[in-house]
């Protein structure tokens, strides 16, 4: 297997820290590893790039990746820290004189649909973005160039939300629920990324406790915390006080997957 590298784009929830008008320790923090743009990572091998998610930090994600080619997006669900930044495919489109490969559930586009109409109108505005969408459901894997992605079907509050498994890595961001079957498919995972967004319990998301409870019961040798609210803590306090295997993720983290 070539190895795969997984860049972390963005850790931050959907404000992102610091948050506008805030001035709690976190959001004022000097600490690069407090600074959160919005969740993403980049899915890099020898042959080919993917990002997962596509949030409003796109465009500023990429540039400070220099990710000069992506050759697909894969999108958890529709809400508009994930979606946003599609707009912004643009310059691969006219670098690669391609329309960009959209992978997601129905329902996800059709929120496209609505959200980017301009992209999908039969007389297409010159320079608007071009999307190929390919849609997958939570029982097929799906094959992106020489990678298989298998889905994972959770809950979001009342939402679904997909994860995706790629060979032994498996990432989740806003869950706050999962079948047994589907934590079936994580299990053997070397890698698991999960959201933890507060210390305290939310209707939509893991709260810090349920992550680890989570990550401990998939077996994985090391767990990833991503979708962090400045409620959370500062990076440091809070890494510190994990158990062992579990550690909060940072926007520009590397890890390659063997």
């Amino acid at each position: 297997m070539n190895p795969v590298k997984i860049e972390f784009l963005g850790t931050g929830t959907s404000q992102g820290i610091p948050i506008i008008g805030c001035d709690c320790d976190v959001c004022r923090s000097s600490e690069k590893k407090d600074n959160r743009l919005r969740s993403s990572v980049l899915v890099k091998s020898l042959s080919q790039s993917v990002v997962i998610d596509c949030g409003p930090d796109f465009r500023q994600q990429m540039l400070r990746s220099n990710c000069n080619s992506l050759d697909a997006v894969v999108i958890t669900h529709e809400h508009m820290d994930h979606i946003s930044g599609l707009d912004d495919v643009r310059p691969f489109n006219f670098k690669s004189r391609s329309d960009m490969n959209i992978f997601c559930t129905e329902r996800v586009e059709k929120r496209l649909h609505e959200q980017f109409s301009y992209a999908f109108s039969e007389v297409k505005y010159p320079g608007s973005p071009g999307f190929i969408i390919n849609k997958i459901n939570s029982n097929d894997p799906f094959l992106i160039g020489d990678q298989y992605w298998t889905p994972i079907l959770a809950s979001h509050g009342t939402m679904p939300v997909m994860g995706y498994r790629i060979d032994n890595f498996t990432y989740l961001t806003d869950v706050s629920s999962i079948t047994n079957g589907e934590v079936e498919k994580i299990i053997g995972s070397s890698i698991l990324v999960i959201n933890a967004l507060r210390t305290t319990k939310h209707f939509s998301h893991f709260s810090l406790d349920e992550a680890i409870a989570f990550g401990l019961r998939t077996k994985a040798k090391k767990v990833l915390i991503t979708h962090a609210s400045h409620e959370l803590g500062l990076h440091s306090e809070v890494n510190k006080n994990l158990p062992e295997g579990f550690s909060l993720a940072y926007d520009g983290l590397e890890i390659t997957i063997e």
